[in-house]
Formats: structure tokens, C-alpha cells, sequence
């Protein structure tokens, strides 16, 4: 029976798309979605996600609705659909109304295969309503990581698509993302409201990277080598900073030693951004320094190297942003320019922008004194809350039952709320829990600057992958250091569930020579000396 499908999707691939082969996860996920499973597939850029959906709509009867965040991105996967599966429209800011109520008309008659759709769009009432005429059979969440709050790239946007889902009859529901550490994993399934999920995960191992990490404790000292380093290495390449002050004032010192750099940043106007984006693509820009702005949705080949002059506020960031490099499987080179110092900033990022009690009893309040449901952009000029904010804590108000979010994004109260007091007791501890989580992840990645263990298994295992053997290619294992860090002692298994006396439970990510690393559901990653947690009989196994 497996072997029967197995032949048919292979035929499905070769008929639609023309591959000989499907690539690992490709075939796993189109079978569980073929199987009308609610399906989360994890799988590194590059490695076809867009097949999935397109060959799983190719068998499934009805129309498909992709969420996508970008208009580029959009864009590219609407001209990458063979017209052999079906028609594709998209409907964005920058559609006019006419064409917009053309392509519902078409919708609404059967006469598109695959829509496109930011989730953005949902702001306007009829969008729903426009969906709801003909129901899609499959819903497509791309760059599905966006929806976590725990997540490198958080769009309150998404938190509604669940409720979207559920308005247009719970479709078969697609998740895709290329990194998502398992506390994202389990927000996505979460908030998604997926039922039955199947967890895909495949392909985290990128083994033409050679990852390296050069150590500075002087700023002017580190400038001065990371031209030289740049001057030295094969071009184009991607350079990550954390300010846009920095973007600027590196690309203009890279110019000035003789590189064509571009800089990339949000402040820049869309124009700009778009010009330097397209400079670095046709490779008349050999390096563009950039904030994490640029990078979802880009799909350059040949990038040679992404080196950090800041380090990543977090592992699921890092992997992310050096998975642009050696896309075309040729060697790439991956540094990070670790200056203790640049963590006192991102530890700054990381605790700004706390909630207060009042605010949240405030906008509850608010909600609960409107006659009609109301739209966060209303309330946003009722009280002193940036819109993130609003967005981020109606959700979370919502998972507690003090409020309900419609399909069209306003809300309303709900009856039976519980205690306001109480439940902001709660969104405050949720955000205390985040903070913590985020402060350990910047502490995770602060880790990985400073182990001697094999780079690459570490990354693995931050990811959930019990790897143990060393890569060979990192700068750990190429001086000899990783071979020298393994440890005897593991009386646990990795990704085995423990628990701590004061911390609650945890899962075991990996072992550094005498410690272990657990993420704990509470406070996040810690690491601690394994023979003293021993002895103190701190840890135990749950169950």
C-alpha cells in the first residue's frame, strides 16, 4: 500500500514539475497532506517547499489559499507555478480594486487554482467574506515561523490566521518554515489550531558551510581584519549587523578599500531597498550589509559567504540568515566577528518594551465598552499602545477568554470573561516568560561563540537533532579542539523530557563535556554542571 503511493507521487512530481526525484521531507509532506492531515513541515530554503503545495493541489480537488509575507516573495511564487497544475493569482497592496474584485469573481467561479494572499489582507471585512463563497480545500502558511512570538521574525499579523482557518471550515492546514527550534514548533501548532498535526522535520545539515567564529575583544582591531577578511574571501556575500548606523558605515568603509558594497536596512525607502536588493542580485553589488530586514524570500545561489560583524540575538536567527549561503551546494564560507561587548546590546533589544498590568486591564476595558466589534487600528487611537503591542496582547487576551477575534480581524468581548485582574496576572507572566526565553536563547547563541565543541552538532542539536558525530568542517574540528570536548557521562537521552526542582520540565538538547544544556517550558535554555545537578539530585526523569 505505502509502496503504491510512493510510486504515485513520484509520478505526480515528474508529471507536473518534471523531477526525477523528490528531495527529503517533499515526499513525507505531500503524502500527509494527501492524507488530509494537518501537516508542519520544517525543511531548510531551497529544498522545494513550494512543490508540496503545488503537486498536493494537483491531487486534491478544490481550490488553495498560500499566505505569504512578502510582495516579492509573492511574486516569485506566483511565476513559479506551472500553469500544468493550475492558475495563479495573488491579491496584495498594490492590486486595484477592480482587479481585485476580478480575481474574487474568478475565485468564486472555480477559475483559480492558487491564491496568494499577505496576511495583511485580512484587515479588509469582505476579504472573508469574498473566501467563505468557495471555500479553499487546502491552507498554505508560508514562512510559518512568523506567527511565533518566540520566532526571529514575529508578524502580529498571523496570530489571526487560526481563526481564519477556522471560519473557512478547518481546510487541510500547511505550515512551512526552513528553521524552528521546538518551543516555535509548538506555538505554530498552537496558534494555528492545527488538529492531528504531523511534524516534518528534514535537512537542517548544511555540510558544504564551513562555520568559523574569529574572537576580538578591541572594536577598531575587529574593522580593520574584517575588511581584509572580506578583501580575501570569493564574492558576492551577505554581511548581518545589528544597527542600521552600522549598515552604513561599513558598507562606506568597505568602498573605500575597493569592495562594491550596497547598505540594506528598513529606514531606507521602499525604492531604495528595492535597488539595493536588486544591485546585490544581478551582481553588480559584490557584498550588501544589511540588518535582519533583508533575507526572507531571497533566493541567491551563488552568496559565497555570510559573515556577522554583530552577533544574532539567537541560534533560530543565525541559522536562518547563514542558510543563504552555498545554496548552489558549492562551498561557503559562514564567520561570525564575536565581540563580547556586542552582547550588552542585544541583551538591550531583548528586555525593552514591557507591558504594564494597567495597560492590559486598560485595553480589555476598552473592548468590553464597544457595542460593535472592534478593529485593533480603533483601538490604537483609544489607548497608548504602540500597534505590535495591541495585536500581541489581544491574542494573548483571546487564548484566556476574555475576548474573541473574528475572521476579519476585529474583536469583541466575551460574556463569560474571566476576572481582569487575573487575566492580566497572566499576559504579564506570558511576557516575563518570553523575556526569559529570549534573554537564554541570546544566551545560547553567546554559547556557540564560545564553545570548543564541533560548531555544526551544536546547531543540530539546538534544533532538536540528536547529532554526535563531529562535521569536520568548522573551525572546532579543523584545529582539533571538538575532538578533545567528548564527554563519558550522558544518563540522558537526547530530546528525552527531565525535570528540575526549581526550573519545572525541560528537554535535553546536548552535553558540553561536564554540563548539560535542557530548554526548560519556564525559563528557557540553561546549562548547568551536570555532576553537581547530579549530586544535588536535581534532575530527574518525567514519568
Amino acid at each position: 500500500m505505502l509502496r503504491k503511493k510512493t510510486v504515485s507521487i513520484q509520478q505526480l512530481a515528474q508529471d507536473y514539475l518534471g523531477y526525477d526525484d523528490l528531495r527529503p521531507g517533499q515526499e513525507a509532506a505531500i503524502a500527509s497532506v494527501l492524507e488530509h492531515r494537518d501537516t508542519l513541515a520544517i525543511m531548510p530554503t531551497g529544498s522545494g517547499k513550494s512543490a508540496i503545495y503545488q503537486l498536493t493541489a494537483a491531487r486534491i480537488p478544490g481550490s488553495t489559499i498560500v499566505i505569504s509575507p512578502l510582495l516579492a516573495l509573492q511574486k516569485d511564487q506566483v511565476e513559479s507555478i506551472s500553469t500544468e497544475v493550475g492558475r495563479a493569482a495573488v491579491i496584495n497592496s498594490t492590486i486595484s480594486a477592480s482587479d481585485r474584485a476580478t480575481i474574487f469573481d474568478q475565485w468564486r467561479n472555480g477559475k483559480i487554482e492558487f491564491l496568494f494572499l499577505a496576511p495583511e489582507q485580512f484587515n479588509n471585512a469582505d476579504t472573508i467574506e469574498h473566501l467563505q463563497a468557495a471555500p479553499p480545500s487546502l491552507f498554505v502558511i508560508d514562512e510559518a515561523h512568523c506567527i511565533s512570538e518566540w520566532g526571529h521574525s514575529f508578524r502580529p499579523d498571523y496570530l489571526r490566521l487560526g481563526t481564519v482557518i477556522e471560519a473557512l471550515g478547518h481546510p487541510t492546514t500547511l505550515a512551512l518554515t526552513a528553521t524552528a527550534s521546538p518551543p516555535v514548533r509548538e506555538e505554530i501548532i498552537q496558534r494555528l489550531g492545527m488538529q492531528n498535526p504531523r511534524l516534518i522535520v528534514r535537512g537542517f545539515d548544511r555540510p558544504n558551510l564551513r562555520l568559523a567564529v574569529e574572537n576580538y575583544d578591541d572594536e577598531a582591531e575587529k574593522r580593520k581584519i574584517f575588511i581584509k577578511r572580506i578583501q580575501q574571501l570569493t564574492k558576492p556575500g551577505i554581511v548581518y549587523v545589528a544597527t542600521r548606523k552600522v549598515t552604513e558605515s561599513l558598507a562606506e568603509a568597505l568602498n573605500e578599500a575597493g569592495i562594491k558594497a550596497i547598505p540594506y536596512h528598513a529606514g531606507l525607502k521602499t525604492k531604495e531597498r528595492e535597488q539595493a536588493q536588486n544591485a546585490f542580485m544581478s551582481d553588480e553589488a559584490e557584498v550588501i550589509v544589511a540588518t535582519t530586514a533583508f533575507g526572507m524570500g531571497v533566493d541567491k545561489p551563488n552568496v559565497r559567504f555570510v559573515l556577522h560583524y554583530n552577533i544574532s540575538d539567537s541560534i533560530d536567527s543565525y541559522y536562518q540568515e547563514i542558510g543563504r549561503a552555498g545554496r548552489d551546494g558549492d562551498p561557503a564560507n559562514i564567520i561570525l566577528f564575536y565581540t563580547p561587548d556586542d552582547l550588552n546590546l542585544r541583551k538591550f533589544f531583548a528586555g525593552g518594551g514591557k507591558l504594564e498590568k494597567e495597560k492590559v486591564i486598560e485595553l480589555a476595558q476598552q473592548v468590553q465598552q464597544q457595542s460593535e466589534p472592534v478593529h485593533p487600528k480603533t483601538l490604537k487611537s483609544l489607548i497608548e499602545l504602540s500597534g505590535t503591542k495591541i495585536k500581541t496582547t489581544l491574542s494573548h487576551l483571546e487564548l484566556l477568554g476574555v475576548i474573541e477575534e473574528l475572521p476579519t480581524g476585529e474583536v469583541v468581548a466575551k460574556f463569560d470573561a474571566p476576572d481582569l485582574e487575573q487575566a492580566a496576572e497572566e499576559v504579564l507572566h506570558a511576557q516575563e516568560r518570553k523575556i526569559k526565553v529570549e534573554r537564554s536563547r541570546l544566551e545560547m547563541m553567546r554559547n556557540y561563540a564560545e564553545v570548543l565543541d564541533c560548531r555544526r552538532k551544536y546547531l543540530l542539536n539546538y534544533f532538536g537533532d540528536p547529532r554526535e558525530e563531529l562535521c569536520g568542517n568548522c573551525d572546532n574540528c579543523a584545529c582539533g579542539a571538538a575532538s578533545q570536548q567528548d564527554t563519558h557521562r550522558k544518563p540522558y537521552q537526547l530530546n528525552s523530557r527531565i525535570v528540575h526542582k526549581s526550573w519545572g520540565e525541560g528537554i535535553v538538547m546536548r552535553y558540553e563535556a561536564d554540563k548539560i544544556v535542557i530548554l526548560f517550558d519556564e525559563v528557557g535554555y540553561k546549562t548547568i554542571s551536570l555532576e553537581a545537578a547530579l549530586l544535588r539530585g536535581l534532575l530527574h526523569r518525567v514519568g
